[in-house]
């Protein structure tokens, strides 16, 4: 029934439980569900309205890459089409109680929907193995790591995008924010360059009207729109509705926020009164990060050069599609990591597209075999996809049970590990500075020890 269902459902349950009286679980469920609604309506908008500007820009370039993306909208009914998926739920949701009995974790993850996520890790090492049981132990694997992505980002969270006690332990955001970790450490210890912070919001400062959500959505909607060879008839409604999207976004993310309310400040009363204070964070979906005018803007202004990634890493097959409208998704938690600095997030965005597209690129063989053993595709057929199908998490996992390619394990297996190094060091720097001890120092390395 998809997330604007399946999510007020457990949130009204789980709410009920916890003690939220009746009435008002129903009318936060509801919220929540009119939310999920609003954001679809939006992203499906972006997908219809950067979509086809996506391709024609990409048939005006002359770009010849072979293999379309999916996406998520392709991607995700295959994943839950795959036998795996028949138990991917129960073994996602066992595993975060268990994590949190032996406190291994603080994520509560509500997010049922996104565990599709998990299950594509599943999904794709069976298929590619034939081994039902290494299927399952990914889906485990990837929801262990998940769920600590989400410990990770929490801070984040609270500090920058001022969700307390909420995180998001899901998808692109989740798992490619590490990048963004380490390259601003190596940006911090660039003279000049390391003070340069631009913005939406001090554009707007400087610039007025011009720096305003409204004006940078249609800037950016309507210069798309001019290099995909619009008329000005049809670039500039293009301007329009990506105005709408950076003002409509924020007020939809507004109504989920408003229906998780009461759950997590109930949430937050029992953990005191039964764990002696300590702080628990409920797993959300990453699209109440699409709240914020910084992140939109980052989607928008990613569409050109995740184009030309493609274009220039060797080899590569994959032309971005799909995925092209919600790039926004894949920068978010970076956005965060980088306080908002847009500067930053130009370069952390270009290293996170390089990497997706680049085992999006190597997982086609991967996803083509899923697609054919679930019966979503012919055989013959050849398909890809940036969201989870370039994932480094299902593309390691499935590497090791197989070994097709010892080379990409070793290297994108340790630019990732030191990338986790750097998201550690900077999720322990947020979290000192949020509860007011001494703020770690910025020098040297990143911190090794992970106990």
């Amino acid at each position: 029934m998809g997330a604007s269902v399946m999510l007020p459902i457990v949130i009204a349950i789980v709410s009920m439980i916890m003690g939220v009286k009746p009435d008002k679980a129903l009318r936060a469920a509801l919220m929540i569900g009119v939310g999920f609604v609003g954001l679809s309506l939006i992203v499906n908008l972006m997908n219809d309205e950067l979509g086809p500007a996506a391709a024609a820009m990409s048939e005006r370039f002359g770009l010849t890459l072979s293999v379309v993306d999916i996406g998520w909208p392709g991607a995700s009914p295959i994943t839950w089409s795959s036998e795996i998926a028949l138990v991917a739920i129960l073994v996602a949701v066992a595993l975060n109680v268990v994590m949190l009995v032996l406190k291994l974790t603080r994520t509560v993850n509500i997010d049922i929907w996104n565990i599709w996520h998990m299950t594509f890790t599943g999904a794709i090492a069976y298929a590619v193995t034939g081994n039902y049981l290494i299927g399952i132990l990914g889906v485990a694997v990837h929801a262990a790591v998940s769920y600590k992505l989400g410990d990770l980002w929490a801070p984040v969270m609270n500090d920058y995008f001022e969700l307390d006690g909420i995180t998001v332990p899901h998808g692109t955001s989740a798992y490619m924010a590490p990048i963004a970790c380490a390259i601003d450490w190596v940006i911090d210890r660039i003279p000049v360059i390391n003070k340069i912070d631009f913005s939406a919001d001090t554009l707007q400062e400087k610039v007025g009207v011009l720096g305003e959500p409204v004006t940078i959505g249609f800037i950016l909607g309507a210069g798309i729109g001019f290099l995909a060879g619009y008329e000005v008839k049809e670039a500039l409604p293009l301007g329009i509705t990506m105005s709408a999207v950076m003002i409509l976004m924020p007020k939809v993310v507004k109504c989920i926020m408003d229906g998780l309310l009461p759950l997590t400040e109930r949430a937050k009363t029992i953990m005191n009164e039964k764990f002696g204070g300590e702080e628990f964070h409920i797993g959300l979906d990453p699209a109440i990060l699409l709240g914020d005018s910084q992140v939109v803007t980052a989607g928008l202004l990613f569409i050109p050069p995740s184009l030309l990634i493609a274009v220039l890493i060797p080899g590569n097959q994959v032309l971005p599609f799909a995925d092209l409208a919600t790039i926004g998704f894949f920068v978010a938690i970076a956005v965060g990591v980088h306080n908002g600095n847009l500067f930053r997030t130009l370069f952390s965005g270009t290293a996170i597209m390089a990497m997706t597209i680049w085992i999006a690129n190597e997982t086609i063989p991967w996803l083509t075999a899923l697609g054919v053993q679930t019966g979503s595709i012919a055989a013959g057929s050849t398909i890809a996809a940036l969201d989870q199908g370039g994932s480094p998490l299902t593309y390691l996992f499935v590497q090791l049970c197989t070994f097709e390619n010892v080379a990409g394990l070793l290297v994108i297996g340790a630019i990732y590990a030191v990338c986790l190094l750097f998201a550690v060091r900077h999720s322990r720097t947020r979290a000192k500075a949020l509860t007011g001890t001494e703020e770690e120092g910025m020098t040297g390395g990143p911190d090794l020890e992970l106990g």
